[in-house]
């Protein structure tokens, strides 16, 4: 049995990277300018500098792609995280309104920092989305502690998610600064506009957090079988909480100041890798969420740039047409679980 899991694990693991490096070399391909897989290569490799292929594959696309898989796999473990915190698998950073609380804050001070000549840069982007995200994570667990009822408690996340984006929608129709007009494109969704520099940012953050929650896999997997086991198997709670908040925060965080809030994913992508490893093991499932968003998300932003091109759609716009039916799966299948 254990053979087979190892056999299935590692085929599953070959497909997810295969697919990853035939999205990415789409991703530098495809556009407004077609550029052959040969010439995508030798810009890779520095060669042709000072082509416009070399300029189109290096300045713009390839931040962009190396951003939709980094962001996306980020997104995807915050949701595992979310989802093995609150023990439901419908619990997410858009769905309890985490990305829509980092939205706002990072969207006000935007427009508050600009308003006085000072523009923010990339870290101090991601530590004002950070503020919001913990702030309505803050507010989800003062009502976890009131509400019992775990769809109750859903719901209340949801309605939080809609009074931060009403808010934040409130602020980008009355910003009247020339220099903040892509904000409402922001907080929208989208990966476009990314820098390498903006790259090594998100890496520096996402990738440490991703290594730090892998490092938990022990702890979270006795959390998983109820918290008197891991009482008794010498787990610090509240330390344990406290670490899984953090980085689940961070991570979604990370996400929405470089690309906005970004739908379904981190609750749709965990739930698929579940399916298809046969396992909810973190050690596993923390790998498996990582590869798998950056698939989801190299797809999606695919689509979004491709579908209607020269037209770009927003990607929450295609996240949300592959994932939600994801999770009114997961749903279905945990209320028939519960009436067997």
């Amino acid at each position: 049995m254990n053979r087979k899991r190892a056999i299935r694990w590692s085929i599953c693991f070959s497909v997810l990277a295969l697919m990853t490096f035939l999205f990415f070399v789409l991703e530098l391909e495809s556009g407004s300018s077609d550029i052959s897989a040969s010439e995508v290569f030798m810009a890779l490799f520095g060669k042709n500098a000072g082509s416009s292929a070399f300029t189109i594959v290096r300045n713009i696309r390839l931040p962009r792609a190396a951003a939709a898989a980094l962001l996306g796999g980020s997104l995807s473990v915050s949701g595992f995280l979310m989802q093995s915190f609150f023990g439901n698998p419908i619990a997410g950073p858009y769905v309890l309104g985490i990305s829509s609380g980092a939205k706002l804050t990072a969207a006000i001070t935007m427009m508050m920092t600009v308003k006085h000549g000072i523009f923010l840069n990339s870290a101090e982007t991601v530590a004002a989305a950070f503020a919001g995200s913990m702030l309505s994570m803050g507010a989800i667990l003062l009502l976890s502690g009131k509400v019992r009822n775990m769809a109750q408690l859903i719901i209340a996340g949801v309605m939080i998610g809609y009074i931060c984006s009403a808010a934040t929608e409130l602020a980008v129709t009355f910003a009247d600064d020339a220099n903040i007009v892509d904000l409402h494109n922001w907080s929208m969704g989208s990966f476009s506009g990314i820098s390498m520099s903006d790259v090594g940012v998100i890496a520096a953050v996402s990738i440490p957090a991703v290594a730090a929650a892998f490092l938990l896999s022990k702890p979270m997997g006795a959390y998983q079988l109820g918290e008197s086991y891991a009482r008794n198997v010498g787990v610090d709670l509240k330390l344990f909480r406290a670490a899984l908040i953090l980085l689940s925060s961070v991570l979604a965080a990370c996400v929405t100041a470089f690309a906005g809030p970004v739908s379904f994913v981190g609750v749709a992508v965990p739930h698929l890798m579940k399916s298809l490893f046969g396992t909810s093991k973190p050690a596993v499932m923390i790998p498996a969420s990582f590869a798998g968003g950056a698939v989801f998300c190299l797809l999606c932003d695919l689509i979004a740039r491709m579908i209607f091109a020269p037209v770009e759609l927003s990607i929450s716009t295609v996240t949300a047409v592959f994932g939600a039916p994801v999770v009114i799966a997961a749903m279905l299948s945990r209320n028939s679980q519960k009436g067997r």
